[in-house]
């Protein structure tokens, strides 16, 4: 009879294996990246005192192939790249992603969506969304605490100052 011992470093290999796997797929090969039916759009999302801008990264795209839409607070780009997609005969690599793409947002409140606009340049779509009055920040001046008699020629003090 023939004693047969087993080691767990062929397991550990194995996950090892499936982890670098997943590292690559996920991180390293990019056109396995999806959203949905779509393919992920990659954006940068900043904040100024008077609106949201919203960049996504969009090369070879024609604008006239990008759909902007707002609704309620949920902010998408999509768009269809498959007419780019070259004759298969021949083909002996294709990185390049084409075909359906999309990316939904959700945006904060208050902002004036119908007021926003929209430029392309280079590959990069930027999304100017402004804020509304209510919701941009505002410097309130405080007034010194003098006598009513003496009001009218108090000076405000404006705050942070002495």
């Amino acid at each position: 009879m023939t004693l047969i011992r087993r080691s767990g470093f062929g397991d550990l290999l194995s996950l090892r294996q499936a982890m670098d796997r997943l590292f690559e797929e996920s991180f390293v090969n990019p056109r396995t990246w999806q959203s949905g039916d779509g393919q992920m759009v990659p954006v940068d999302v900043f904040t100024s005192s008077d609106d949201v801008v919203v960049q996504a990264i969009l090369p070879g795209v024609k604008p006239e192939e990008v759909d902007i839409t707002v609704e309620g607070n949920t902010l998408t780009i999509a768009g269809d790249t498959s007419s780019m997609i070259p004759d298969r005969e021949g083909l002996m690599l294709q990185e390049i992603r084409r075909g359906k793409f999309v990316r939904a947002l959700t945006l904060p409140e208050g902002l004036e969506a119908d007021k926003a606009t929209a430029t392309f340049e280079d590959g990069i779509l930027t999304l100017r969304i402004p804020k509304a009055q209510q919701v941009k920040p505002r410097q309130i001046k405080i007034s010194t605490g003098q006598v009513e008699g003496d009001r009218q020629h108090a000076q405000p003090a404006v705050a942070g100052t002495k």
